[in-house]
């Protein structure tokens, strides 16, 4: 079983960073970030592909948020900058070995491990 964990939330002011954290205990073809704000669905932020050279971003976060990976620790971050109250929600890691490993994935149901979330809260 993979296991994943997030780590990084907080408070945080609008118009400050975060930089969130996701470890896994193997690296898969796709890792992404998602989130859900109380009352909404689970949205897509973010993803990062196998060799972490491909990326792509929610139009909400674009210019705002990197995704990176680091492969020798397994783990992914994903760095937030200029947060908005927009961006309050809980933030989940999730990965799949779908796809190819080339372009990340960025539907929820093609993913098969979540970790259990980090709550991040901007305050304005």
């Amino acid at each position: 079983q993979v296991q994943v964990e997030e780590s990084g939330g907080g408070l945080v002011q609008a118009g400050g960073s975060l930089r969130l954290s996701c470890a896994a205990s193997e690296r898969t073809f796709s890792t992404g970030w998602f989130r859900q704000a109380p009352g909404k669905e689970r949205e897509f932020v973010a993803a990062v592909s196998w060799s972490g050279g491909s990326a792509v971003y929610a139009d909400s976060v674009k210019g705002r948020f990197t995704i990176s990976r680091d492969s020798a620790k397994n783990t992914v971050y994903l760095q937030m900058n200029s947060l908005k109250p927009d961006d309050t929600a809980s933030y989940y890691c999730a990965l799949s070995w779908r796809g190819n490993g080339i372009v990340p994935l960025t539907r929820r149901h093609d993913y098969t491990y979540w970790g259990q979330g980090t709550q991040v809260t901007v305050s304005s």
